[in-house]
Protein backbone atom coordinates (compact mmCIF):
# COMPACT_ATOMS: atom_id res chain seq x y z
CA UNK A 1 0.00 0.00 0.00
CA UNK A 2 2.19 2.82 -1.26
CA UNK A 3 -0.58 5.44 -0.95
CA UNK A 4 -3.82 5.88 0.89
CA UNK A 5 -6.36 3.30 -0.25
CA UNK A 6 -9.95 4.47 -0.74
CA UNK A 7 -13.23 3.34 -2.27
CA UNK A 8 -11.94 4.68 -5.59
CA UNK A 9 -9.54 1.72 -5.60
CA UNK A 10 -12.31 -0.89 -5.43
CA UNK A 11 -12.19 -2.85 -8.71
CA UNK A 12 -15.29 -3.49 -10.80
CA UNK A 13 -17.46 -5.95 -8.86
CA UNK A 14 -20.02 -6.70 -11.58
CA UNK A 15 -21.05 -10.34 -11.54
CA UNK A 16 -19.98 -10.83 -7.91
CA UNK A 17 -22.31 -11.52 -4.97
CA UNK A 18 -21.61 -10.18 -1.48
CA UNK A 19 -23.40 -11.44 1.61
CA UNK A 20 -22.98 -8.84 4.36
CA UNK A 21 -24.29 -9.35 7.89
CA UNK A 22 -25.51 -6.29 9.74
CA UNK A 23 -25.78 -4.37 6.48
CA UNK A 24 -28.53 -2.01 7.64
CA UNK A 25 -26.29 0.40 9.55
CA UNK A 26 -22.76 1.50 10.36
CA UNK A 27 -19.88 -0.37 8.79
CA UNK A 28 -22.14 -2.90 7.11
CA UNK A 29 -24.23 -0.23 5.43
CA UNK A 30 -21.12 1.58 4.18
CA UNK A 31 -19.67 -1.68 2.89
CA UNK A 32 -22.88 -2.59 1.09
CA UNK A 33 -23.12 0.85 -0.50
CA UNK A 34 -19.51 0.86 -1.66
CA UNK A 35 -19.56 -2.53 -3.37
CA UNK A 36 -23.03 -1.94 -4.83
CA UNK A 37 -21.66 1.24 -6.39
CA UNK A 38 -19.04 -0.91 -8.12
CA UNK A 39 -21.68 -3.24 -9.57
CA UNK A 40 -21.91 -6.04 -7.00
CA UNK A 41 -25.08 -7.86 -6.09
CA UNK A 42 -25.49 -7.42 -2.33
CA UNK A 43 -27.49 -9.61 0.01
CA UNK A 44 -28.13 -7.58 3.15
CA UNK A 45 -28.53 -10.03 6.05
CA UNK A 46 -30.21 -8.14 8.90
CA UNK A 47 -32.02 -8.92 12.12
CA UNK A 48 -34.85 -6.45 11.46
CA UNK A 49 -36.11 -6.53 7.84
CA UNK A 50 -37.85 -3.14 8.10
CA UNK A 51 -34.52 -1.51 8.96
CA UNK A 52 -32.89 -3.44 6.16
CA UNK A 53 -35.44 -2.22 3.63
CA UNK A 54 -34.96 1.37 4.81
CA UNK A 55 -31.19 0.98 4.46
CA UNK A 56 -31.61 -0.51 0.98
CA UNK A 57 -33.78 2.43 -0.04
CA UNK A 58 -31.13 4.83 1.25
CA UNK A 59 -28.44 3.06 -0.77
CA UNK A 60 -30.58 3.13 -3.92
CA UNK A 61 -31.12 6.85 -3.46
CA UNK A 62 -27.33 7.28 -3.73
CA UNK A 63 -26.65 4.38 -6.09
CA UNK A 64 -29.50 4.18 -8.61
CA UNK A 65 -29.89 0.67 -9.93
CA UNK A 66 -28.11 -0.93 -6.96
CA UNK A 67 -28.73 -4.70 -6.93
CA UNK A 68 -29.81 -5.34 -3.33
CA UNK A 69 -31.72 -8.06 -1.53
CA UNK A 70 -32.73 -7.91 2.13
CA UNK A 71 -32.95 -11.15 4.10
CA UNK A 72 -33.66 -11.67 7.78
CA UNK A 73 -30.90 -13.22 9.88
CA UNK A 74 -30.71 -13.37 13.67
CA UNK A 75 -27.13 -14.41 14.37
CA UNK A 76 -27.83 -14.91 18.07
CA UNK A 77 -30.19 -17.80 17.25
CA UNK A 78 -28.35 -20.79 15.79
CA UNK A 79 -31.62 -22.30 14.57
CA UNK A 80 -32.26 -19.12 12.59
CA UNK A 81 -28.72 -19.22 11.18
CA UNK A 82 -29.25 -22.77 9.97
CA UNK A 83 -32.62 -21.91 8.42
CA UNK A 84 -31.08 -18.90 6.68
CA UNK A 85 -28.30 -21.02 5.22
CA UNK A 86 -30.68 -23.76 4.11
CA UNK A 87 -32.74 -21.17 2.25
CA UNK A 88 -29.73 -19.60 0.58
CA UNK A 89 -29.46 -21.35 -2.76
CA UNK A 90 -27.16 -19.06 -4.73
CA UNK A 91 -23.39 -18.72 -4.88
CA UNK A 92 -21.42 -16.16 -2.87
CA UNK A 93 -18.18 -14.50 -3.89
CA UNK A 94 -17.59 -12.66 -0.63
CA UNK A 95 -19.03 -13.30 2.82
CA UNK A 96 -18.55 -10.34 5.17
CA UNK A 97 -19.02 -11.32 8.81
CA UNK A 98 -19.70 -7.80 10.01
CA UNK A 99 -22.66 -7.73 12.40
CA UNK A 100 -22.12 -7.44 16.12
CA UNK A 101 -23.30 -6.21 19.49
CA UNK A 102 -21.12 -4.50 22.07
CA UNK A 103 -21.05 -4.57 25.87
CA UNK A 104 -24.72 -5.18 26.77
CA UNK A 105 -25.90 -6.31 30.20
CA UNK A 106 -25.43 -10.06 30.55
CA UNK A 107 -28.04 -12.12 28.73
CA UNK A 108 -28.20 -15.53 27.10
CA UNK A 109 -29.20 -16.52 23.58
CA UNK A 110 -31.98 -18.97 22.76
CA UNK A 111 -29.42 -21.77 22.94
CA UNK A 112 -28.01 -20.55 26.27
CA UNK A 113 -24.84 -18.81 25.07
CA UNK A 114 -23.63 -15.41 26.27
CA UNK A 115 -25.18 -12.92 23.87
CA UNK A 116 -21.97 -11.32 22.56
CA UNK A 117 -20.22 -14.64 22.05
CA UNK A 118 -23.39 -15.97 20.40
CA UNK A 119 -23.90 -13.05 18.02
CA UNK A 120 -20.36 -11.95 17.24
CA UNK A 121 -18.64 -15.35 17.09
CA UNK A 122 -20.86 -18.44 17.14
CA UNK A 123 -23.41 -17.09 14.68
CA UNK A 124 -20.73 -16.13 12.18
CA UNK A 125 -18.82 -19.37 12.74
CA UNK A 126 -21.98 -21.37 11.96
CA UNK A 127 -22.95 -19.19 9.00
CA UNK A 128 -19.49 -19.53 7.45
CA UNK A 129 -19.43 -23.28 7.89
CA UNK A 130 -22.91 -23.76 6.47
CA UNK A 131 -22.22 -21.56 3.44
CA UNK A 132 -18.61 -22.50 2.77
CA UNK A 133 -19.52 -24.72 -0.17
CA UNK A 134 -21.43 -21.76 -1.71
CA UNK A 135 -18.27 -19.70 -2.10
CA UNK A 136 -17.62 -19.29 -5.80
CA UNK A 137 -15.79 -17.36 -8.45
CA UNK A 138 -12.12 -16.73 -9.15
CA UNK A 139 -11.41 -14.96 -5.85
CA UNK A 140 -13.79 -16.13 -3.08
CA UNK A 141 -13.32 -14.59 0.34
CA UNK A 142 -14.51 -14.64 3.92
CA UNK A 143 -13.96 -11.34 5.71
CA UNK A 144 -14.36 -11.37 9.48
CA UNK A 145 -14.59 -8.04 11.27
CA UNK A 146 -12.77 -7.89 14.60
CA UNK A 147 -12.01 -4.96 16.88
CA UNK A 148 -9.27 -3.31 18.90
CA UNK A 149 -11.22 -4.70 21.86
CA UNK A 150 -9.64 -8.06 21.05
CA UNK A 151 -6.56 -6.66 22.83
CA UNK A 152 -8.47 -6.54 26.11
CA UNK A 153 -10.10 -9.93 26.40
CA UNK A 154 -9.35 -13.63 26.50
CA UNK A 155 -11.35 -16.72 25.66
CA UNK A 156 -12.73 -17.83 29.01
CA UNK A 157 -13.08 -21.51 28.24
CA UNK A 158 -14.01 -22.26 31.87
CA UNK A 159 -16.79 -19.64 31.87
CA UNK A 160 -17.87 -18.89 28.29
CA UNK A 161 -21.30 -17.70 29.39
CA UNK A 162 -19.99 -15.28 32.03
CA UNK A 163 -22.02 -16.92 34.77
CA UNK A 164 -19.31 -16.46 37.39
CA UNK A 165 -17.48 -13.26 36.41
CA UNK A 166 -19.29 -11.38 33.66
CA UNK A 167 -17.93 -8.04 32.51
CA UNK A 168 -19.62 -6.51 29.49
CA UNK A 169 -16.39 -5.11 28.08
CA UNK A 170 -14.23 -8.16 28.82
CA UNK A 171 -16.77 -10.46 27.20
CA UNK A 172 -16.97 -8.16 24.21
CA UNK A 173 -13.19 -8.56 24.03
CA UNK A 174 -13.64 -12.32 24.23
CA UNK A 175 -15.99 -12.32 21.25
CA UNK A 176 -13.64 -10.15 19.19
CA UNK A 177 -10.57 -12.24 20.01
CA UNK A 178 -12.66 -15.25 19.00
CA UNK A 179 -13.30 -13.55 15.65
CA UNK A 180 -9.56 -13.30 15.07
CA UNK A 181 -8.76 -16.81 16.25
CA UNK A 182 -11.49 -18.12 13.96
CA UNK A 183 -10.48 -16.10 10.92
CA UNK A 184 -6.80 -16.99 11.19
CA UNK A 185 -7.52 -20.68 11.81
CA UNK A 186 -9.98 -20.69 8.91
CA UNK A 187 -7.16 -19.46 6.68
CA UNK A 188 -4.90 -22.27 7.92
CA UNK A 189 -7.54 -24.88 7.19
CA UNK A 190 -8.43 -23.48 3.78
CA UNK A 191 -4.78 -23.61 2.78
CA UNK A 192 -4.34 -27.14 4.13
CA UNK A 193 -7.34 -28.25 2.05
CA UNK A 194 -6.11 -26.52 -1.10
CA UNK A 195 -9.29 -24.43 -1.07
CA UNK A 196 -8.89 -21.21 -3.11
CA UNK A 197 -10.98 -19.12 -0.72
CA UNK A 198 -9.21 -16.48 1.38
CA UNK A 199 -9.97 -15.71 5.00
CA UNK A 200 -9.07 -12.08 5.71
CA UNK A 201 -9.65 -10.12 8.92
CA UNK A 202 -10.25 -6.40 9.44
CA UNK A 203 -11.00 -3.92 12.18
CA UNK A 204 -12.39 -0.36 11.94
CA UNK A 205 -10.34 1.36 14.61
CA UNK A 206 -12.49 3.82 16.53
CA UNK A 207 -15.49 4.49 14.32
CA UNK A 208 -18.88 6.06 14.86
CA UNK A 209 -21.41 3.22 14.52
CA UNK A 210 -24.63 2.04 16.16
CA UNK A 211 -22.90 -0.43 18.49
CA UNK A 212 -23.70 1.82 21.46
CA UNK A 213 -27.34 0.78 21.19
CA UNK A 214 -26.70 -2.51 23.03
CA UNK A 215 -24.93 -0.84 25.99
CA UNK A 216 -26.36 0.36 29.30
CA UNK A 217 -28.21 3.72 29.06
CA UNK A 218 -25.63 5.69 31.05
CA UNK A 219 -22.82 4.29 28.92
CA UNK A 220 -24.76 5.13 25.74
CA UNK A 221 -25.17 8.72 26.95
CA UNK A 222 -21.46 9.12 27.73
CA UNK A 223 -20.56 7.48 24.44
CA UNK A 224 -22.74 9.84 22.42
CA UNK A 225 -21.00 12.81 24.05
CA UNK A 226 -17.45 11.53 23.59
CA UNK A 227 -17.75 9.59 20.33
CA UNK A 228 -17.61 12.60 17.96
CA UNK A 229 -14.36 13.69 19.63
CA UNK A 230 -12.55 10.37 19.29
CA UNK A 231 -13.90 8.53 16.27
CA UNK A 232 -13.82 8.60 12.51
CA UNK A 233 -16.94 8.30 10.32
CA UNK A 234 -18.31 4.84 9.58
CA UNK A 235 -17.49 5.42 5.90
CA UNK A 236 -13.81 5.63 6.82
CA UNK A 237 -14.04 2.86 9.40
CA UNK A 238 -15.39 0.53 6.71
CA UNK A 239 -12.31 0.92 4.52
CA UNK A 240 -10.31 -1.91 6.14
CA UNK A 241 -13.06 -4.46 5.54
CA UNK A 242 -13.61 -3.12 2.03
CA UNK A 243 -9.91 -3.57 1.34
CA UNK A 244 -10.07 -7.10 2.76
CA UNK A 245 -13.11 -7.88 0.62
CA UNK A 246 -12.08 -6.36 -2.71
CA UNK A 247 -8.39 -5.50 -3.02
CA UNK A 248 -6.74 -7.99 -5.43
CA UNK A 249 -3.49 -7.86 -3.42
CA UNK A 250 -5.13 -8.88 -0.14
CA UNK A 251 -3.97 -12.28 1.04
CA UNK A 252 -5.48 -14.93 3.26
CA UNK A 253 -4.50 -14.57 6.89
CA UNK A 254 -3.92 -10.82 6.68
CA UNK A 255 -5.38 -8.40 9.22
CA UNK A 256 -6.31 -4.94 7.93
CA UNK A 257 -6.80 -1.89 10.13
CA UNK A 258 -6.39 1.92 10.19
CA UNK A 259 -2.92 3.39 9.84
CA UNK A 260 -2.83 6.23 12.38
CA UNK A 261 -2.98 6.86 16.15
CA UNK A 262 -2.54 3.35 17.43
CA UNK A 263 -4.77 1.97 14.65
CA UNK A 264 -7.59 4.23 15.82
CA UNK A 265 -8.09 6.16 12.58
CA UNK A 266 -6.89 6.51 9.03
CA UNK A 267 -6.65 4.62 5.75
CA UNK A 268 -6.30 0.83 5.70
CA UNK A 269 -2.97 -0.93 6.11
CA UNK A 270 -1.84 -4.42 7.04
CA UNK A 271 -1.62 -4.61 10.84
CA UNK A 272 -0.68 -7.23 13.38
CA UNK A 273 -3.08 -8.69 15.93
CA UNK A 274 -2.00 -9.51 19.48
CA UNK A 275 0.12 -12.64 19.81
CA UNK A 276 -2.72 -14.70 21.33
CA UNK A 277 -4.70 -14.44 18.09
CA UNK A 278 -2.04 -16.43 16.25
CA UNK A 279 -1.79 -19.26 18.79
CA UNK A 280 -2.78 -22.45 16.93
CA UNK A 281 -3.49 -24.45 20.08
CA UNK A 282 -6.00 -21.87 21.35
CA UNK A 283 -7.51 -21.60 17.87
CA UNK A 284 -7.98 -25.37 17.59
CA UNK A 285 -9.55 -25.51 21.04
CA UNK A 286 -11.95 -22.69 20.18
CA UNK A 287 -12.74 -24.33 16.83
CA UNK A 288 -13.60 -27.65 18.49
CA UNK A 289 -15.75 -25.92 21.11
CA UNK A 290 -17.49 -23.85 18.42
CA UNK A 291 -18.28 -26.92 16.33
CA UNK A 292 -19.70 -28.61 19.41
CA UNK A 293 -21.82 -25.61 20.44
CA UNK A 294 -23.12 -24.86 16.93
CA UNK A 295 -23.28 -28.46 15.66
CA UNK A 296 -21.72 -27.19 12.45
CA UNK A 297 -18.82 -29.17 11.01
CA UNK A 298 -16.62 -27.52 8.42
CA UNK A 299 -15.62 -29.60 5.37
CA UNK A 300 -11.96 -28.81 6.14
CA UNK A 301 -9.16 -30.82 7.73
CA UNK A 302 -7.85 -29.91 11.16
CA UNK A 303 -4.43 -28.30 11.23
CA UNK A 304 -1.47 -29.96 12.95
Amino acid sequence: MSRDWSTADIPDQAGRTFLITGANSGLGLETAKAVAARGARVVMAVRTPAKGEAAAAAIKAEVPGADLEVRRLDLADLDAVRSFAEGFDTGIDVLVNNAGIMAPPRSLSKQGHESQFATNHLGHFALTGLLLDRLQGPDPRVVTVASLASNHGDVYFDDLTGERRYSATRYYGQSKLANLLFGIELDRRLRAAGNPAKSVMAHPGLSATDLLQSMRPVVRFIGRVLMPLATQPASTGALPQLYAATEPKAEGGQYIGPRHRGEHQGPPVIVRARAEAYDPATARRLWDVSEELTRVRFPLPATA
